[in-house]
């Protein structure tokens, strides 16, 4: 069945538009006029657009799509205002919801920095212990790099004064040295692992809910870190999303990013796991097998993102470094080696000079041919951009980190250096690979909201007039490229998505506004008409 979208103002690339689109099965076959395409096809179904602008569909290339479904079973604590307040919703939940008492509550989504009433501090056992005593409460900051727990999970864990420290991660303590609750790092995972895992239907809805609200922002493809060696070690995850995509009617592409802490795990999975299928295009071309992904430190906003100086309002903390040297080149090593792409989250410069180094040992003179990257890559000075571009490492940025980050980068590490941090202008006009996504549930994965940041470097309520070091503001052009064929060039399919194109396959937006002419700072609010996935509307309707 062909079908032609027609009276449509359908982006190529820049500067470059035209009026119809012809989609034969999941393919376009042709762009051009509607004349001319109704000439290859003149027994198409023909579909009206309006005038409306079309762009190909959006993809996210670092997201925790599971998470984000999982969220739907959480309490609400993202955007809270204070500690009382996550306190109350948190009490509220557990009543609503009475498998609580047995299993434990795990919320996320709190930040400090947004406490504007009572104390604006990191909460502790204490302020948990308000929610429950009698069963574990869990609480992550947004950033997920940091937690808090109730005193019952200390006890839980057998955690007292005279514990050790942790050898991976760390916990706080209080003046007696006993645990304060609040946890960083890789020693979050001790607590979360009281929580039970979901049943493996569960799994399955909150992936699809995930996925169904994805879409309806424009999402068709996502690039999502949700399994790893230690998180799944039975392979329960990936079973679940084989069965969605084999037995569901899905409405996006998969590409996974996967976690394994060893050379020795990478090795065996590419022998016997999920690597030995890297690169593959299964479930006719809706899920495939990618990078390794790691973990070099924490977050800015929980001061964990490793610095080379001391965090300008934190004296003698350089965040933490959450992978030695050695091991982190061995582990790049291995990938490398296998032909297996490496993605690291490094967000301090500390952590980027770090990682730039491990990549830079198999990389040599180039090319960057497995196309290792650094995800969010956020503080960085002008020496250590013309390393990543001479090395011609790619970049998976998240723009909408701006919307709070902008608030507090100078504070973190002084104006200098947030002058020259997030500096999305400065990769694109370096020729670098740049793709966009949103690290959700970490932050919406509202595209519109990246694409907005972007281009206006504003938070979600305009601040400030000019926008954030509006030097390193890029095009929307730019942005929409970033977030489609940049992204699709990040996981080796420029070649057959993310563009409007002959043989690209048919994923595209239609938007209830010109993102191209619109006031910039109108930009956030757009929102499709219809989502378009493999030559089939999956969202709304023209």
């Amino acid at each position: 069945m062909s079908t032609i979208y027609y009276n449509a103002k359908a982006y190529l690339g820049e500067g470059q538009f035209a009026e119809a689109v012809l989609v034969n099965g999941t393919d376009i076959e042709a762009v051009g006029t509607f004349e001319e395409l109704s000439a290859l096809s003149d027994d198409a179904e023909r579909v009206d657009c309006g005038g409306r602008t079309v762009i190909p569909g959006f993809n996210d290339s670092h997201c925790h799509l599971l998470m984000v479904g999982e969220m739907v079973n959480r309490p609400h604590i993202t955007n809270i205002k204070s500690i009382d307040a996550m306190v109350e919703v948190c009490r509220q939940f557990a009543e609503d919801h009475p498998n609580v008492k047995s299993e434990g509550l795990h919320g996320f989504g709190w930040n400090q920095d947004l406490f504007t009433e009572g104390e604006k501090r990191i909460p502790t056992r204490h302020d948990l212990d308000r929610i429950s005593t009698e069963f574990p409460v869990i609480l992550e900051r947004t950033c997920g790099h940091i937690l808090t727990c109730n005193t019952k999970a200390i006890e839980m864990l057998g955690l007292d004064e005279n514990s050790p420290d942790l050898k991976d991660g760390s916990f706080w303590r209080e003046e007696n040295g006993y645990p304060s609750g609040v946890f960083a790092e890789n020693g979050c995972y001790l607590p979360i692992r009281l929580i039970p895992e979901p049943s493996e239907e569960q799994m399955k809805e909150n992936f699809l809910a995930a996925m169904r609200y994805a879409t309806s922002l424009g999402v068709t493809s996502v690039q999502s870190n949700d399994l790893s060696s230690n998180k799944d070690p039975n392979g329960i995850i990936s079973k679940v999303i084989d069965d969605v995509y084999e037995n569901e009617a899905t409405t996006l592409r998969y590409r996974y990013q996967i976690c394994y802490y060893t050379p020795e795990e990478i090795r065996e999975s590419a022998r016997n796991g999920m690597f030995s299928r890297y690169g593959q295009l299964l479930h006719g071309r809706q899920v495939t097998v990618g990078p390794l992904k790691l973990f070099k430190d924490g977050s800015l906003g929980a001061r964990t993102a490793l610095m080379r100086k001391e965090y300008a309002d934190d004296p003698g903390n350089f965040g933490m470094d959450c992978m030695s040297q050695e091991l982190m080149d061995s582990l790049v090593g291995a990938a490398d080696e296998l032909g297996i792409q490496a993605v690291t989250h490094v967000i301090g410069d500390g952590a980027v000079e770090g990682t730039v180094a491990s990549y830079e040992k198999v990389i040599g003179n180039g090319p960057n041919k497995n196309r290792h990257a650094l995800i969010h890559c956020q503080i960085t000075d002008a020496a250590l951009l013309e390393r990543i571009r001479k090395s011609d490492i790619h970049f998976f940025y998240q723009p909408i980190f701006l919307n709070y980050d902008l608030h507090v980068v100078a504070s973190r590490v002084g104006e200098e250096m947030a002058s020259t941090s997030y500096a999305f202008g400065t990769a694109i006009r370096n020729g670098s690979c740049v793709s966009f996504g949103t690290d959700s549930p970490v932050e919406d994965i509202n595209p519109f909201d990246g694409v907005f940041s972007a281009v206006t470097r504003k938070d979600l309520n305009l601040f400030p007039e000019g926008g954030f070091c509006p030097n390193e503001c890029i095009t929307v052009e730019q942005a929409v490229d970033a977030y489609t064929i940049g992204s699709a060039e990040a996981e080796f399919a420029e070649n057959w998505k993310g563009r409007i194109a002959p043989g690209y396959v048919a994923d595209m937006v239609i938007l209830d506004r010109d993102i191209f002419t619109v006031p910039h700072d109108e930009i956030k609010d757009i929102r499709p008409v219809c989502t378009i996935f493999n030559g089939k509307v999956v969202y709304g309707s023209v």
